[in-house]
């Protein structure tokens, strides 16, 4: 078994963020870049720097391009923003990262709240309620159509799969979240398995195009979203998971919270495990820990409990995996 945690890392944090990493005993980051620091000179001091703390450049990315209006919504600048995106491409190539983010959802993720839940032991956490978010008006000037958003997509694919392909660079595709089918006037491309089964038909079979499985955002969607446990089975076998969000939440929608990975609605150790059985050995990130007290960013106390709980659970497979293998395949 070769699944590892990984955490997100910025240029900006300091040798005891970094230290603290790996005082955790996390091997794998994925670095965000702003789009200034997209240059293959910069990236390779970000990788040099980063191995002096023993940690490994596992992907990259530039919030500015994976979740980017005028490319999503086909705005004037869309041809630039494109180029830009496969300029991105090229350095990540040539400095050897293997993948990168995309998300479709111009307006980022929606939630309700962040706030004390009833399952969240005190902590502050995102809160999301369905109606509340059908409720608010449109986000951009106009509303779009469903044919609209895949037709951007597929413009999108097009112009970029090429690049992909040649750099060597694949491409982990986010739901939308939560996976509702329009938010604010704008339809969702990935808000069940469905429509990530229609996204890997319209790159026509290419590698270039994987994903980010979220099993947060399966969580939230439930029924309605997919079968986790089978989805896991069919997007290993094609080869198309490339990092695995590991999260929890208390329920389904029409509202949710989410919690601690042991405190949700979902058994995130059998979740562990099928991803073994199914032959994942790629990153686990734990998507979103809970807030710091003030409700500004994410709290690193909360990180630290979210990773070590999760190491802990790794640590367990393991051992039941080698014990299974010892006593000829059969379950321990």
């Amino acid at each position: 078994m070769s699944m590892k945690p990984q955490i997100p890392v910025r240029t900006a944090d300091s040798d005891d963020a970094l230290s603290f990493i790996r005082q955790m005993g996390i091997e794998y980051v994925s670095l965000s870049l702003k789009p200034e620091e997209l240059t293959y000179d910069c990236v390779m001091k970000q990788k040099e720097r980063l191995a002096k703390f023993g940690l490994t450049v596992s992907d990259a990315l530039c919030n500015e391009l994976q979740k980017n209006k005028s490319i999503h919504l086909n705005f004037p600048d869309r041809d630039d923003q494109i180029r830009r995106f496969n300029d991105m491409l090229q350095v990540l190539g040539k400095a050897e990262v293997p993948f990168t983010s995309i998300a479709w959802q111009p307006n980022g993720i929606l939630r309700t709240d962040h706030r004390v839940g009833r399952h969240t032991r005190g902590g502050i956490s995102a809160y999301c309620d369905q109606n509340e978010i059908m409720a608010r008006p449109n986000a951009e000037e106009r509303s779009y159509e469903e044919q609209e958003i895949w037709e951007n997509f597929q413009y999108f694919l097009d112009r970029v799969i090429p690049v992909a392909e040649e750099t060597g660079v694949r491409m982990a595709l986010h739901p939308n979240d939560p996976p509702l089918a329009c938010m604010a006037g704008i339809p969702s491309l990935i808000y069940n398995t469905e429509c990530y089964r229609r996204a890997f038909s319209m790159a026509h079979g290419s590698r270039a195009l994987g994903m980010k499985l979220c099993v947060g955002c399966w969580l939230e969607g439930g029924d309605q979203f997919g079968d986790l446990m089978s989805d896991i089975e069919e997007f290993c076998r094609e080869d198309r998971v490339l990092c695995v969000h590991f999260r929890n939440v208390d329920s389904t929608l029409p509202v949710f919270e989410e919690t601690l990975a042991e405190d949700g609605y979902a058994d995130m150790y059998a979740i562990l495990e099928q991803l073994a059985r199914c032959g994942y050995d790629g990153q686990l990130n734990i998507d979103h820990s809970f807030f710091n007290p003030d409700g500004k960013g994410m709290s690193k106390t909360s990180e630290a409990y979210f990773l070590g709980y999760l190491k802990g659970m790794l640590g367990s497979l393991e051992r039941q995996l080698k014990l299974e293998k010892e006593n000829g395949g059969k379950k321990s």
